[in-house]
């Protein structure tokens, strides 16, 4: 159970005064310089236009949620077959990993138009672009976590007699989830803004299509209101890996604990 205690309220109280502080700043900021809201609009306007807009946000929110939920579930499937493809066979590592590195280079928005060109307008080409985004850290990750096994701990097995496919399913696949959970943490923060970036090339619904056609009416504050959604959906999906992080590891936080614990002795 203690895989599941909320962070203490001392860890969380710094961050949320910082952001309560900016924010106050940038309202006080667009009340005394009288920003027009076309151009900044102010914290309370945004908050507004959102809840105004709730049920159109959700609309759109539902299928960014689609398109990101299955760029991930490929992701996740590409990315750990690769990591233990090139972790089996050192050919295919030193012929993959430079490819996957290399693959890292192409910027997103020029493969977004082809994708609509091969996949067409629908759910598909978004969710590839969420896709490419987030494969790469889950891979990498992984790649390096199965590396790291404890190499007294595989000689031990292999002095047994174990199998090669035992000590990967006994100490190298436990030992890389860690790897696994870090990389799947990046990949998830930038699932969302995959999505979106690839509702902005060409998509009918989306919070990217929402924030293309508020800002082409100068409604800049229902941009705010979208950018503030993106957010929240990208930290509600971190929080869903980090639980599911500390259920699947018990014994790696435990482990982490009790390090910590006598370094404090």
């Amino acid at each position: 159970m203690d895989a599941l205690r909320p962070l203490p309220r001392r860890d969380l109280l710094p961050p949320l005064a910082l952001l309560a502080g900016l924010v106050g700043l940038w309202q006080l900021l667009a009340w005394g310089l009288r920003v027009p809201r076309y151009i900044l609009p102010s914290p309370v306007q945004i908050a507004a236009a959102g809840m105004s807009q709730w049920q159109l946000l959700a609309w759109h929110s539902a299928q960014t949620l689609l398109e990101t939920a299955l760029g991930l579930l490929w992701a996740l499937a590409c990315g750990f077959g690769l990591a233990l493809a090139i972790d089996l066979s050192p050919l295919l590592r030193r012929v993959l990993y430079p490819l996957l590195v290399a693959s890292q280079t192409v910027p997103i928005m020029a493969l977004a138009p082809l994708l609509v060109i091969w996949f067409g307008y629908g759910t598909a080409p978004k969710a590839v672009v969420v896709a490419l985004v987030c494969f790469f850290p889950i891979a990498v990750a992984t790649a390096d976590g199965l590396r790291a096994a404890d190499p007294d701990l595989l000689a031990l097995l292999r002095s047994m007699g174990a199998t090669r496919r035992q000590i990967l399913l006994k100490v190298r696949l436990p030992g890389a989830l860690p790897g696994f959970f870090s990389g799947l943490k990046i990949a998830i923060t930038y699932s969302i803004v995959g999505a979106v970036i690839g509702e902005w090339v060409a998509a009918g619904r989306g919070l990217g299509v929402y924030m293309i056609r508020a800002s082409n009416s100068f409604l800049t504050e229902r941009v705010f209101a979208a950018i503030a959604v993106t957010s929240l959906l990208s930290i509600a999906l971190f929080l869903a890996v980090a639980a599911v992080e500390r259920l699947a590891l018990p014994w790696y936080y435990t482990a982490r604990r009790e390090e910590q614990w006598e370094e404090v002795k």
